[in-house]
């Protein structure tokens, strides 16, 4: 009888979750450069650096994101660990500071125990952290947890800050489906509306594989979910609005047959959205991260490969996905086909790459990083090189901020400005 209750009280759960009326939604806030800083940054002289967000030698690092701060500065979280799905995992940040030009050292936002404790339930594992600036000052964090199961068991946790990541409140988890609450993940970067509601693209990996618009208003409650794709093929949107109305969505194929990248829009601030497409570049079951440029056009960081994740590159495209540019090869294996290294040439290889990639303040630590070549790029069939999970930004001054997954040992930050985008698209 008990079971018969239960039941039926899901079953009317869920028909009034799903029968309820739609929120109405607010217009995106779209970001422009003014005339002023546009031509600043145009003419300025053309900039690209990088360096390494994360300062850990040891841990497996996955996953990261960023946020612009006031005054040219950044917050960047991600997750590292032993492994992925460890229970020592821990979401982590750290802050760079436009002054000096370096990230300072990291520190651990949320753990597995502090989860619990703060909503009281069960937690196995933490993952995938995003970051976002809303327009009124508050920065947001949301992360994964998982109670039960994988990843096909998660739910979302929000956290928020109202001094620019020095103190954080107590994460409180969402409710997002009526059964159990479980299966909804974040990647991509969250998106605001006029009325500082909040949109945030998520997916689901329960009894299928589909993206979602889950709409939040300005202090974090779920108002409405808007499905972008259906079906057992697609993860991981990367939503980037490019009017009022009109935004489009790259996703991550995670099905059969060829993999390519598919593509949704919405006319209507997010409520519906096309059938997905796929577009040109290939997507080997990856995570890729795009943002609006100023020809109106987007820019996508992304593994054009059929296979593996051993080269991460930057396209430029129109807003339709007809046409695709090449930008840059932002990192890539010295074999063009992503084969493994002995330990000795790796060693040597990524020892470079290092000094290359590390910026000033890391470039001491390439001793100490070398002793520590385990399982996060090494297995019994050699090493490989691993770019992926990129995270893009546009702050607003016009400066790109892209981080990801370098070899799955760092966090790293790359970042140009307007001057050098047109020189490379030439």
């Amino acid at each position: 009888m008990k079971g018969v209750s239960l039941g039926a009280a899901c079953l009317a759960f869920g028909l009034a979750w799903h029968s309820h009326p739609s929120a109405p939604l607010a217009a995106f806030q779209v970001f422009a450069l003014s005339a002023t800083s546009g031509g600043t940054q145009l003419n300025a002289t053309p900039s690209y650096s990088s360096r390494f967000a994360s300062s850990d030698l040891e841990d497996f690092v996955h996953a990261a994101a960023v946020s612009p701060l006031p005054g040219g500065d950044l917050m960047a979280v991600w997750f590292a660990g032993s492994r992925e799905g460890a229970a020592d995992v821990q979401i982590r940040g750290a802050r760079y500071s436009a002054a000096s030009g370096e990230w300072g050292n990291e520190r651990v936002l949320a753990t597995r125990d502090s989860t619990e404790t703060a909503i009281n339930k069960h937690i196995r594992k933490l993952g995938n952290p995003v970051i976002a600036l809303a327009p009124n000052g508050r920065l947001w964090l949301f992360y994964v947890s998982v109670s039960v199961g994988g990843w096909a068991g998660s739910a979302i946790n929000a956290a928020y800050s109202d001094d620019f990541g020095d103190s954080w409140s107590t994460p409180r988890q969402l409710v997002t489906t009526p059964f159990l609450n479980i299966s909804t993940l974040v990647r991509g970067t969250p998106v605001f509306h006029t009325d500082g509601s909040i949109g945030l693209p998520v997916y689901h990996e329960f009894l299928g594989k589909f993206a979602e618009y889950l709409y939040l208003d300005s202090e974090g409650a779920v108002k409405d979910k808007f499905r972008i794709s259906r079906g057992n093929n697609s993860l991981q949107p990367s939503i980037v609005p490019l009017s009022p109305t009109r935004a489009v969505a790259l996703l991550r194929y995670a099905g059969d047959g060829p993999h390519h990248v598919l593509a949704s829009d919405t006319n209507d601030a997010g409520k519906t959205w096309s059938k997905p497409r796929a577009v040109d570049p290939n997507n080997p079951n990856s995570s890729l991260a795009a943002v609006a440029s100023p020809d109106h056009g987007l820019l996508v960081a992304l593994n054009n490969l059929t296979d593996g994740r051993y080269r991460l590159s930057l396209y430029g495209t129109n807003s339709e996905m007809t046409l695709w540019q090449t930008v840059v090869e932002l990192d890539q294996s010295p074999d063009p086909e992503g084969n493994p290294f002995s330990p000795e040439v790796y060693r040597e290889i990524i020892g470079d790459k290092f000094m290359r990639s590390s910026g000033l303040q890391r470039r001491s630590s390439l001793g100490q990083y070398l002793k520590h070549l385990d399982q996060r790029v090494c297995s019994a069939f050699g090493c490989e090189f691993e770019y992926e999970y990129p995270y893009f930004i546009r702050s607003q001054d016009g400066t790109y901020h892209l981080v990801y997954s370098w070899n799955n040992s760092f966090v790293k930050h790359v970042s140009f400005n307007e001057a050098w985008l047109k020189e490379q698209m030439q």
